[in-house]
């Protein structure tokens, strides 16, 4: 057994059949910065509390990505891992500086970060960029670097010349890219989409529907079942709608699709945000993470993308508010493959 969890072709067949089977996957959930859960997600009834291996455990820890069982975490604001829940191993990467010195006047630095697996190197990478913004928001200077865990190091790659929207925002990954939300300028309204492939190593604008332009309509980009996801939020009469489109052909504006559309308070629940996380395994409905809802509690809802109707997930011993992350259970090794720490 231990021959065959460790052969590199048993780990790909293993997770190649995960993927396709929408098999052995699990909700992460992040409560109060330090603490995690783990929820079954063919069968979300109780949460298993996850013992971090980093030190101590009340220090935060932020997840910077997840991908193929390995989670990119920042602990303690200051360290990044790899860690592999199943296998309980982790990896500390090396430190790295920012390679541009402060300007004399104030400023403020934002980092962003996201991860994500290079089919072609067979390579997982993590994206780091860092953007100094002046005082009335005029734009300094950016820093892009990638690290690769297989030759476990950084290296400076091209700078980024947008300006990212939301603090922190997290790099959600489709189609082996790495997408964030930005605009042209610190000054400008409209909003884009721009991607990073990690094969190439290059940045691009990926197309939205028209309807985007519409500021009476908030929305908001995400990943789901390996597309991306829009979700558009917007008042007609007395109703809030909310639709879900996905693009099925990644790169093509025309092939934006609506999946779903939706105006039943139970799928709102008084919540501006509506997360679509996954598909279900037969692939006809939809789980959202409801932010911010009634009562301040966060939820999570099904959605039957045939019969349209709502379906509450009642969770045992779930926080009331939390961060959601879709995992996939795997056997995806380590450069240091030491097993180290305990659940």
């Amino acid at each position: 057994w231990c021959s065959w969890i460790e052969d590199p072709y048993f780990i790909k067949l293993h997770l190649s059949y995960s993927l396709k089977t929408n098999t052995n996957h699990s909700l992460i959930l992040r409560h109060r910065k330090f603490q995690f859960l783990s929820v079954n997600y063919d069968s979300p009834k109780t949460t298993r509390r996850l013992e971090q291996p980093f030190g101590e455990q009340k220090k935060p820890i932020q997840i910077l990505g997840s991908c193929n069982g390995l989670l990119a975490v920042e602990y303690d604001y200051n360290r990044i891992f790899l860690w592999n829940l199943s296998t309980r191993k982790y990896q500390v990467l090396p430190s790295t500086k920012i390679d541009f010195s402060s300007p004399s006047i104030s400023y403020g630095r934002s980092i962003y970060y996201g991860f994500g697996y290079d089919a072609v190197s067979d390579d997982y990478k993590l994206v780091r960029m860092v953007q100094l913004l002046g005082e009335n928001d005029e734009y300094f200077h950016s820093e892009a670097k990638v690290y690769s865990l297989r030759s476990n190091c950084w290296r400076r790659i091209k700078d980024f010349c947008f300006h990212l929207i939301f603090y922190r925002e997290l790099g959600f990954l489709a189609n082996n890219v790495l997408h964030w939300m930005v605009s042209r300028t610190p000054e400008s309204s409209n909003r884009n989409l721009v991607g990073f492939d990690l094969r190439s190593e290059e940045f691009r604008v990926v197309e939205l529907p028209d309807f985007c332009l519409d500021e009476n309509i908030y929305f908001d980009v995400k990943a789901m079942g390996g597309y991306l996801c829009l979700t558009a939020t917007q008042r007609e009469l007395n109703d809030v709608v909310v639709d879900v489109w996905i693009m099925k052909e990644y790169g093509v504006k025309e092939s934006w699709v609506k999946l779903m559309s939706s105006t039943q308070p139970d799928l709102l629940l008084g919540s501006p945000f509506e997360v679509p996380l996954a598909f279900s395994k037969n692939g006809n409905k939809v789980l959202f993470h409801n932010k911010y809802s009634r009562g301040n509690r966060d939820s999570l809802v099904w959605y039957d993308l045939g019969s349209k109707r709502v379906e509450k997930v009642a969770i045992e011993g779930v926080p009331v508010v939390y961060d959601v992350y879709l995992y996939v259970e795997s056997l995806v090794p380590l450069n240091d493959r030491r097993p180290r720490g305990k659940f």
